[in-house]
């Protein structure tokens, strides 16, 4: 068995050469080597890959359509209502692993909350409940998920309470506050959109 391997492998190292010598800029695989045109290469490739190995990792890629950034970074500051913040989501609607989220703060400390119900026109015997954050609308819940999961909705009013934010989209699908409730404005990372 290892010597049908090593068999089989013998040609592609004979042809090892001739690779190297066009990856190092040979017109063909019988010519010789020709380093300046790796170099002249190498100008380019090498600072491409600097930025996007110093850039890339500072740089949030947004998979969600309930936010209107496909790219977002960390932004130093306090939050202030309407920035996006990030954060961790344990919740059994995103899966067994907790996911990175990003989301708008739309309701912050000292702002009234108030939450009503309606019966759901979606699903029969169920109540949406509607959010408003000093009297502007911030969304609608819905009785179930897009994969049919039951949904709960946030059952409180009143003044949001010190280091509390309630966060969401427009989007009227997104997944936020409305289902999982006020968050510690110290688990919010504050971001901002690059694209």
């Amino acid at each position: 068995m290892l010597a049908r391997w090593i068999a089989a492998l013998w040609p592609r190292l004979r042809r090892l050469p001739r690779k190297a010598a066009v990856a190092l800029g040979a017109p063909g695989p019988d010519q010789p080597a020709r380093p300046d045109r790796l170099w002249r290469a190498m100008l380019v490739v090498l600072p491409l890959a600097l930025f996007a190995a110093l850039v890339m990792p500072q740089v949030t890629l947004v998979m969600t359509p309930s936010i209107e950034a496909y790219a977002v970074r960390k932004s130093p500051g306090p939050i202030l209502r309407g920035d996006y913040v990030m954060f961790t989501l344990h919740h059994p609607i995103a899966g067994p692993k907790p996911v990175s989220v990003t989301k708008h703060a739309l309701c912050l400390p000292g702002d009234r909350l108030t939450m009503f119900e309606t019966p759901s026109p979606l699903m029969p015997n169920s109540r949406d409940g509607h959010y408003y954050c000093n009297g502007q609308l911030l969304g609608v819940s819905l009785p179930q998920a897009h994969n049919g999961l039951k949904l709960t909705h946030l059952q409180w009013s009143g003044i949001i309470p010190a280091g509390m934010a309630y966060v969401g989209s427009t989007h009227p699908r997104g997944f936020d506050s409305r289902y999982f409730g006020l968050l510690p404005i110290t688990s919010l990372v504050r971001m901002e959109r690059i694209l």
